[in-house]
């Protein structure tokens, strides 16, 4: 499977893994970005894809963002539905204490590219019974 992508920014690199094997496709920040704490801002990435059909774009936080700064996104995770051709923004937050200065070019999130089901939702009177029931949050801890 491919995915192709549009460079919006010809000079950022494209999206890419640090391993062969790694899931998530590294983006990019277009234009530098300060984050207060507490503070949240999008954050363009100079590309837009073709999510193929029967899959979804997810894009999730970078783990080191989080551990150094503790920066994350807003919407994690973000979702592209296949449809869509527009330029990847990545809402940021700063859950941290300190600013945290985000240059052009620095890795800010990562795709992954999944297989999705499309269900039709159907209207029912009743739902089938299960052990659990309709207990909410917390009923599956100990």
């Amino acid at each position: 499977m491919h995915l192709n992508v549009l460079k919006l920014d010809s000079e950022l690199p494209s999206p890419n893994r640090a391993h062969p094997t790694d899931a998530g496709l590294d983006l990019y920040a277009r234009f530098p970005v300060r984050l207060e704490p507490g503070e949240h801002a999008t954050v363009d990435t100079g590309v837009a894809v073709a999510i193929p059909d029967g899959h979804a774009g997810l894009v999730l936080p970078r783990s080191g963002l989080a551990r150094r700064y503790g920066v994350g996104l807003a919407n994690a995770p973000g979702l592209i539905d296949a449809g869509y051709r527009g330029e990847i923004r990545v809402v940021l937050i700063n859950h941290g204490r300190e600013r945290c200065s985000i240059a052009r070019g620095d890795r800010i999130a990562q795709l992954v590219i999944v297989p999705i089901v499309l269900p039709v939702p159907r209207i029912v009177d009743r739902l089938d019974e299960t052990e659990r029931g309709a207990d909410g949050f917390g009923s599956s801890g100990r």
